[in-house]
């Protein structure tokens, strides 16, 4: 029974003809049928279809687009670079900015008074977020706007004592400056909760590591918390001000010369130009919201650093890989490919 068992382990053990024939020819015969060999890619034919699809729905699209004399591209091309059209989209890019800067700055300040262990700041903070949030900005733009009807002056000085220095807040407050108050106040209200969202999202264990280390609690805020929460506050943040500029198209009930307003104005007396000087306006908008998503890959890319072994290639650096690929591939005079190749 032992003999039978081992002659059939012996059978079970044997290489195989074909193998034995590979091994004795040697690496040559082995490189020549790995050559042989042929790597088919993995159909995926619901990919191709959807591609179709969008392909020939973008074509409609710009077909459209070219065909349709409505649209009246002529116009676009005259009233886009238009003087007080090009005015209009600065002061739309200057309360942006500003409003930016008021509602960013008020809104860490917020966070942070939410975060602390006094119940007084906590409450102030989940206050001003519960009323700024609740209010629409138009009625705050309006009411800001309006603030000399309910203080006719304002002043500075002690509280429930002598005054110092008094206002007159009609010549205080004017359209721009409601603007500002009205976008970046309510902002703040946003940004704060943003800010607070990224803190929170630092594991605990960072903060326990700074503690150790002996650093001071404001060096532990600026060099180890808040560069790891920018990760998550970057891209909230920047939709944030890609919403704020758009909405600041709403400052146009104050009657102030931002894009949309001055675009209305126009094609209030032009009454047959309103779709191209809106598909202008668009245009403005579109152009600068694409300014903005720039600066976020690099600001994002920035704060990558410390969490990513090799940083993402910039736009650039992928213009240079894609063209030198393709050198390379069309075996151009020079290329190190094309030197390869005339080696062989």
């Amino acid at each position: 029974m032992s003999a039978e068992f081992a002659q059939d382990e012996s059978r079970l053990l044997r290489v195989p003809p074909v193998l034995l024939a590979e091994r004795d020819a040697g690496p040559a015969s082995t490189a020549a049928e790995l050559a042989r060999l042929r790597v088919r890619p993995a159909l995926r034919p619901g990919r191709w279809a959807a591609s179709a699809v969008a392909g020939l729905v973008l074509a409609g699209v710009v077909w459209s687009l070219v065909t349709n004399d409505r649209w009246q591209w002529d116009v676009v091309a005259t009233y886009l670079t238009w003087p007080s059209v090009v005015e209009g989209a600065l002061t739309t890019v200057r309360l942006t900015v500003v409003s930016a800067l008021v509602g960013f700055a008020l809104g860490t300040v917020l966070a942070l008074m939410r975060l602390s262990a006094s119940p007084l700041l906590q409450a102030v903070s989940w206050a001003y977020t519960w009323v700024f949030r609740s209010v629409p900005v138009l009625l705050q733009l309006l009411l800001w706007y309006n603030l000399a009807y309910l203080y006719p002056t304002l002043s500075l000085g002690i509280p429930f004592g002598p005054q110092f220095l008094w206002f007159d807040t009609v010549g205080l407050i004017d359209k721009f400056w409601a603007a500002i108050l009205g976008l970046g106040l309510s902002q703040a209200a946003y940004s704060a909760e943003i800010v607070r969202g990224g803190i929170l999202s630092v594991d605990q264990g960072q903060h326990e590591a700074a503690a150790s280390l002996g650093l001071p609690r404001r060096r532990q805020w600026t060099r180890i918390v808040l560069p790891q929460a920018m990760r998550s506050v970057v891209p909230t943040a920047v939709n944030e001000v890609i919403g704020l500029l758009k909405g600041s198209s709403i400052v146009y009930v104050l009657a102030y010369n931002e894009l949309f307003y001055v675009v209305s104005i126009i094609y209030g007396r032009n009454g047959s130009q309103v779709v191209p000087l809106l598909v202008v306006a668009s245009i403005w908008y579109l152009a600068l919201t694409t300014l903005i998503t720039v600066v976020q890959y690099y600001v994002e890319r920035h704060y990558a650093r410390g969490a990513l072994r090799t940083l993402p290639p910039t736009p650039l650096q992928r213009l240079r890989r894609g063209f030198a690929a393709w050198w390379r591939a069309a075996g151009a005079p020079g290329a190190p490919g094309a030197a390869r190749g005339a080696a062989r």
